[in-house]
């Protein structure tokens, strides 16, 4: 089965970084045009004078982060206007081979919240089935998160070796229990040294990307208590190579869910909170195992900007928010191989025959979204994949 978007839908605009094939060093921003191909954005905006070329000739998109929102929204409107000039743009156009992702930016900090109460309410079933309710206390009342590790995330293909730690008091050895986690990864820039407003959040949400949150579930159980997730979230953490700017989502901006109890004021924005409504694909070797739907996340992006800041934090360019398992009412939009294994006892059936409970090496994971266009149709999101290599 096909990983690809159906041929009516076209990649989004979005940012990102490539580089020569055996050549990190020579990276430089790039932008998805329609057919496929590939933008040079700095040399552009140095020959056609540009907004910001020094900032769209560098790297990765690190420094445009820094800029702060009235930067990106100038470059991002510019990029519209060549994207829809074909002739124009020929110029400018990469080569269509030789070339490979890199990371997009500079991860300063990374977070990963919980924001999608279906998973949490799976969750809550499976590891305490006899709990009156399934979501703990304080779930309904703030975005519940911890801090991941910023060094370790990647960029999509890059591969993930299987991590070794404690499954048990006298256990150690390589993790038997591997999961992926489908996941919205949120880009924030405009560095402040304090606290951020939740009617000022969205000025410090650059974007999107797919982000998949690998997880050592054996590792991650036995090592949680008291204190949540270590060494079974943080060897791994992959994120597609291209950045869509929230602004070019807006189409898919929906109401969140209705919030009870409601949100203390300082996670209550002026306007309407929304989320995001993007159709989520997760193939296993080829196979559609799931399909999440975003809209069902509880907790908004600007939502976790403003608690993530309350206590004090300011932010960075290059800081990453994980949205946290997306998942569904049934099966079929469960977001994790813990929930569509039901914790390993209903195994995933896959082409010819094969069955997986959890990752096995040598196993590919893709996700993929899709979102409705600014002005009709439809648009791609960068995929972000991963294979899994032997410990």
């Amino acid at each position: 089965m096909t990983t690809a978007p159906p041929p009516t839908t076209v990649p989004a605009l979005a940012l990102g970084a490539v580089a020569g094939k055996g050549r990190p060093g020579s990276s430089r921003i790039a932008c998805p045009l329609p057919d496929g191909g590939l933008l040079d954005v700095g040399s552009l905006a140095t020959a056609q004078r540009g907004p910001y070329p020094d900032l769209l000739a560098a790297p990765d998109l690190t420094r445009l982060l820094d800029a702060g929102a009235p930067a990106w929204r100038e470059v991002v409107q510019w990029l519209r206007g060549w994207r829809e000039d074909h002739e124009r743009a020929a110029a400018y156009r990469l080569p269509d081979e030789g070339l490979v992702p890199v990371l997009p930016f500079a991860v300063a900090d990374y977070v990963d919240f919980y924001a999608c109460e279906q998973h949490a309410r799976n969750a809550g079933l499976i590891f305490r089935p006899d709990a009156e309710d399934p979501l703990t206390p304080n779930w309904r009342r703030m975005p519940v998160g911890y801090h991941g590790r910023s060094g370790t995330v990647r960029v999509t293909g890059t591969p993930v070796a299987r991590p070794s730690g404690q499954r048990g008091p006298e256990d150690f050895g390589p993790c038997a229990k591997l999961d992926f986690e489908a996941e919205l990864g949120f880009v924030l820039g405009g560095p402040v040294p304090g606290p951020v407003g939740i009617d000022d959040a969205a000025d410090h949400v650059f974007g999107v990307v797919l982000l998949n949150d690998w997880s050592a579930r054996d590792i991650q159980f036995f090592e949680s208590r008291p204190l949540g997730p270590h060494l079974g979230k943080s060897f791994a953490t992959s994120i597609s190579a291209w950045v869509t700017p929230l602004d070019e989502l807006s189409a898919a901006r929906v109401p969140l869910p209705a919030h009870d109890p409601a949100p203390l004021p300082y996670l209550t924005p002026g306007e309407p909170a929304l989320g995001l409504d993007l159709d989520l694909a997760v193939h296993v070797n080829g196979e559609l195992v799931a399909s999440p739907p975003t809209r069902d996340l509880y907790w908004s992006p600007e939502q976790m900007v403003a608690h993530l800041t309350s206590g004090g934090a300011g932010l960075r360019a290059g800081d990453l928010l994980g949205s946290g398992t997306v998942s569904g009412p049934e099966r079929s939009g469960f977001g994790s191989m813990l929930e569509l294994s039901w914790n390993g006892r209903d195994p995933v059936v896959l082409a010819g025959g094969a069955s997986r409970t959890w990752l096995e090496d040598g196993d590919e994971v893709v996700m993929t979204a899709t979102a409705p266009a600014r002005d009709g149709g439809r648009v791609a999101l960068g995929e972000v994949r991963g294979r899994i290599r032997g410990a």
